[in-house]
């Protein structure tokens, strides 16, 4: 009881709430000069004076040296866990391929939404790594079938909780305190529960509103099982499920588990959220919002930070009756996620609805920091030659920066996959094939890439994760927004605000680069005579191909 009541000391004395402050209330607070916070802070931070910054980067190199033995095939699996798995899935399974085989299922939408809510159950009691693969493909609106992108959305905030008792003995464990001590409140239903964690709402002792992020008890020996599990598992799957080659299972792990090993600490996270927020404010991004943590109460398993208020993200008619521009946050939204790609090689890594909300005020509050995409200084730039060159429409500038993201092998010949991809030939509006002739293109460019030993680094992964979600935000937010239109405004402003700097860096005369979206357009799948797109045209082809390829697998 003693050292609860020094812990409890240590707390109140080494943070002064902001509201105690002798300032006046319209000077903005110290921390707003270098991080993109709320005008009313619970307390202001000082980066010197923060007790766990100092052990990050320690912490971050001892991830990075567990990595490969966590991706690293063993000979013997955990067979307990494994079994665990196999009897979960077949159980979610095996009535619903039963009642398929039957003909049971009126229709294949219905067939598809009980497929995703028995994958749902099943992914729930598997626990912490399998919801975490279902947020990733709930972020995937347009890849995946809507039945199972809805149902896995319900990971990203409504897993069960943990009893509080469970969320007790790790809080205490961790501050060394009583709950009573350190919390005069302290909610035992959670907000929000995911994967890895769950949240409760708290009030300190000294009067200010929290949010506390409780990891779940042994999730970390839970992951580190499911990886071997998955790194065993991998490689007899190359070759023998279609969807399975395409993700390439082995690189698909190391992926995931080069994702994941960082969120099982809480300090590497909290201080994403500082770097994420000296970032946004180095670009002069108000729009956005990061809520601070606190100074003292962060430790491997729990952070304490400041409890912000808005409207979910896809709560569009709240926002339209508060005098939310919803255009305005998607547009913000692209030009930051952008700014902080391709300038600081940094950015959020998971981008769901459960993870960001936007406040009264319009700007937007991002949360969950536990996966940030992180470039090094050549990858960085990779990245940057492929985003100016796909608003160039150069295609062997962006097969190059492909190769030197390590999406190919660095002896690639890439003139060859031009070729075999036709990237060189005029594009065919998909609109225009048949179902048989969609079905035959992607298996084509599936195994051409296959071909050249394509894969997906975890950069580019989260990058088009994000994007995915982006597409996803502006079909709610903003869809009669010109896409075309807004790509090549982005395009402007990035050559206006930072055209001298980048120009530099990647030896280019900037005042030459011309804006030419024939391989936006491309991508898109229209011709280059098409001047404007929305989202809704978008959506309405989308569905017309997605019809065509069902209608003929289906047969």
């Amino acid at each position: 009881m003693e050292s609860n009541h020094r812990q409890t000391a240590r707390v109140e004395n080494t943070v002064r709430p902001a509201h105690q402050s002798d300032a006046p209330t319209t000077v903005a607070p110290a921390d707003r000069t270098w991080g993109a916070f709320s005008s009313d802070p619970p307390w202001v931070l000082d980066r010197e004076a923060i007790r766990w910054r100092g052990l990050v980067e320690g912490l971050r190199a001892q991830a990075r040296t567990e990595l490969p033995s966590l991706m690293r095939p063993p000979r013997v699996p955990p067979v307990a866990r494994l079994i665990v798995v196999v009897f979960r899935l077949g159980v979610a399974l095996g009535p619903w391929w039963w009642k398929r085989r039957r003909n049971t299922y009126a229709t294949p939408e219905a067939s598809r939404a009980d497929l995703s809510l028995r994958m749902r159950r099943a992914i729930e009691r598997l626990g912490s790594t399998y919801i975490k693969l279902a947020q990733i493909i709930s972020s995937g609106e347009g890849l995946f079938p809507i039945e199972l992108v809805e149902e896995f959305k319900r990971c990203r905030d409504q897993v069960p909780a943990e009893p509080f008792a469970d969320v007790r003995s790790v809080v205490e464990a961790d501050l060394g305190a009583r709950i009573e001590d350190v919390f005069s409140s302290f909610t035992t239903e959670p907000i929000a529960a995911a994967s890895i964690a769950q949240v409760h709402a708290a009030v300190l002792r000294s009067g200010e509103a929290v949010v506390v992020k409780v990891q779940r008890p042994q999730v970390g020996v839970l992951v580190r099982k499911d990886l071997k599990v998955m790194a065993w598992l991998a490689p007899f799957l190359v070759g023998r499920i279609k969807i399975a080659a395409l993700a390439n299972p082995p690189a698909l792990v190391e992926l995931f588990a080069e994702t994941i090993v960082e969120e099982l600490d809480f300090r590497l996270e909290a201080s994403n959220m500082l770097d994420i927020a000296s970032i946004l404010s180095d670009l002069k991004q108000d729009g956005y919002v990061i809520p601070r943590p606190h100074p003292n109460l962060v430790t491997r398993r729990i952070i304490v930070m400041e409890r912000l208020e808005g409207f979910k993200f896809d709560d569009v008619a709240g926002m339209k009756d508060a005098g939310i521009d919803t255009e305005a946050v998607i547009r913000t939204g692209m030009v930051a996620f952008m700014e902080g790609a391709l300038l600081y090689g940094v950015f959020h890594g998971d981008l769901h609805g459960g993870n960001l909300f936007v406040m009264r005020d319009g700007r937007t509050a991002l949360l969950d920091f536990g996966i940030v995409g992180r470039l090094s200084g050549n990858r960085r730039l990779a990245f940057l030659r492929l985003m100016l060159s796909a608003t160039t429409n150069d295609v062997k500038g962006q097969m190059t920066a492909l190769r030197d993201l390590g999406a190919l092998p660095m002896d690639t010949d890439l003139d060859a996959v031009i070729k075999d991809l036709r990237l060189d030939q005029p594009t065919v509006d998909p609109t225009t094939l048949s179902g048989e002739e969609l079905v035959k293109e992607v298996q084509r460019v599936v195994k051409a890439m296959l071909g050249y030993g394509a894969r997906m680094p975890k950069e580019l992964m989260l990058y088009v994760k994000n994007m995915v979600f982006l597409d996803g935000a502006i079909a709610r937010l903003a869809p009669d927004l010109d896409l075309l239109g807004e790509i090549a405004q982005i395009s402007m402003l990035f050559a206006q605000r930072h055209g001298e700097r980048l120009g530099r860096e990647l030896g280019i005369d900037h005042t030459q680069v011309e804006i030419n979206l024939d391989s936006v357009k491309a991508g898109l799948g229209v011709s280059n005579d098409t001047d404007r797109m929305t989202y809704r045209d978008l959506q309405k082809r989308r569905e017309l191909i997605q019809k065509r390829m069902r209608d003929h697998v289906g047969r």
